[in-house]
């Protein structure tokens, strides 16, 4: 599988989250036994363990065998999949959407298990340009295709909300492999089908 980052620790226990959460509101000033914020605790340590739960992903159980022989030879492509993932640097989500093509060469995968392939990936802490490479590089290992393009789309909240506040701005990323990246024809194709 391609190269990933795995936590450096394993996950706290449920209780020690709920402590953490819990310790976060009373740093900012806030009451945690007030009504609104008794529940938060467990709530936002529920929240984190869904949104980081890729962590635990196995590509290999993820995809079941959905990759198969097959004579398709023109590009297939994936398109405007939701996306929703936690900037690294200040927690605060990234949302937008996601593009894939792959070239077959003899192999394809089920198309369910492209926006699964993108949400394991998604569900970790991230920085935009590595979850683009990483789902690329998955589907090229899962499927062995001729080249694989992937383009992501996203708003990040913590431009939008805080620093520079660009309400309106969106960030692009791009990574091409295999024929994507040599043949100008292929990459000009499958941008043209995103559009």
């Amino acid at each position: 599988m391609p190269r990933t980052r795995t936590p450096p620790a394993p996950p706290a226990a449920p209780a020690e989250l709920h402590a953490l959460v819990r310790n976060l509101l009373a740093g900012l000033g806030e009451d945690p036994e007030r009504e609104g914020l008794r529940a938060t605790p467990r709530r936002v340590s529920d929240s984190l363990r869904y949104l980081t739960s890729g962590y635990d992903a196995d590509l290999k159980k993820l995809l079941n065998g959905a990759v198969f022989h097959g004579p398709a030879d023109e590009m297939v492509v994936v398109r405007d999949l939701e996306l929703y993932s936690l900037c690294e640097h200040h927690l605060l989500p990234f949302f937008g959407k996601c593009h894939v093509g792959y070239l077959p060469k003899g192999r394809i995968v089920g198309l369910s298990k492209i926006p699964r392939i993108v949400d394991a990936f998604a569900h970790r802490l991230q920085v935009q340009e590595r979850l683009t490479t990483q789902i690329a590089e998955a589907i090229m290992e899962a499927v062995m295709p001729l080249g694989v393009g992937v383009v992501i789309e996203a708003h990040h909240l913590c431009m939008m909300m805080r620093g520079v506040q660009k309400q309106n701005s969106r960030a692009v990323t791009s990574c091409m492999l295999g024929g994507f990246k040599s043949d100008n024809r292929t990459r000009a194709e499958f941008l043209s089908f995103i559009r």
